[in-house]
């Protein structure tokens, strides 16, 4: 009796085994997985992701689809927390942009970087400065100068108070100094564009794709580009390195899971995302919205952000910003 119970266990071990090792030998992922977006549908980083997923579907890259999702609210705290929630679930992942290092400053929400699988940077939006068409400024330098001559009298416009626009407008100042901009922040870069074409505001720093129908139309001149090389879209405009200004900043177009992930579904899914952009209709998106075609891996992702976190810290002490 006691060996055909020790039978019967052993059979049953064996068996919940042979389940067990069936159920993880199906290849990731067998559901669809959740890209998490936390601006509105028509935002840059909403149209990156549907570009991304469409891109996938078409090119069978995975076999479970990536079901675009927006979170909004609280300035991004919607979006971070809930997918903060979602920790080692490979079924959920985010993109995102600078507000992701903004929410690893504040001590509010505390989400930092050791929250994050870095999977894939896919392109950097550059900064620019632009100005009205009819604006005296013909230079960034002339501009800089007038900031000096005349403290807190030329208004820049850009979005978030602690964003790379925002800190684009602070290095500018560090250029020349006792320059000071007065700065007012708008919802979108849309508005800021707007702004600036309508005369209200001066100038503003915010990226050149969501300015190109204003440039096209002759509206409004840009400056310079906070860009590593030229953009195509804008032969004769030059980057601020050219004009001996060490500034080439952007915003971040990329993807992340969340920390404890299974090494194995980011090495799938980071595979897939390299497959993208190379692809044809990657590389066309990218020209039509004036994005810097740059790729990074994970581990090179991850050393980029930890950079760019540093350079977001430096500047919220610089600003007082870091103590709230």
């Amino acid at each position: 009796m006691q060996t055909s119970n020790a039978r019967l266990k052993m059979a049953t071990t064996f068996y919940a085994c042979m389940l067990t090792s069936a159920v993880f030998a199906q290849p990731y992922p067998t559901r669809p997985i959740e890209l998490v977006v936390h601006t509105s549908p028509g935002s840059g980083g909403d149209i990156v992701s549907r570009a991304v997923s469409e891109i996938m579907r078409k090119e069978k890259l995975l076999p479970q689809p990536l079901l675009v999702v927006n979170r909004t609210g609280g300035s991004g705290v919607v979006g971070f927390s809930f997918f903060k929630s979602k920790r080692g679930d490979p079924y959920y992942m985010m993109s995102i942009t600078g507000t992701m290092l903004i929410m690893a400053l504040r001590p509010d929400i505390n989400i930092s970087l050791d929250n994050y699988t870095p999977l894939a940077l896919f392109a950097i939006d550059p900064q620019t400065v632009m100005v009205r068409a009819d604006a005296p400024y013909k230079t960034v330098k002339e501009l800089l100068e007038a900031a000096r001559r005349n403290p807190d009298t030329l208004v820049a416009a850009t979005t978030a108070v602690m964003g790379t626009g925002r800190m684009m407008i602070r290095s500018l100042e560090k250029q020349a100094p006792g320059a000071k901009f007065k700065v007012v922040n708008f919802k979108g870069g849309g508005e800021t564009v707007t702004s600036v074409a309508g005369g209200h505001t001066t100038f503003t720093v915010e990226n050149l794709s969501e300015a190109m129908s204003f440039i096209e139309a002759k509206q409004m001149r840009v400056l310079a580009l906070a860009s590593n090389n030229r953009m195509p879209q804008t032969p004769d405009v030059p980057t601020l390195k050219e004009l001996g200004i060490p500034i080439a900043t952007g915003t971040i177009r990329g993807f992340v899971f969340t920390a404890g992930v299974p090494k194995e579904a980011a090495v799938t899914m980071e595979a897939a995302l390299a497959k993208v952009h190379q692809s044809q209709a990657w590389k066309d998106l990218a020209h039509r919205n004036v994005y810097e075609n740059i790729y990074l891996g994970s581990a090179e992702f991850k050393e980029f952000l930890v950079k760019r976190y540093d350079e977001y810290k430096r500047f919220s002490e610089e600003v007082g910003l870091g103590k709230q």
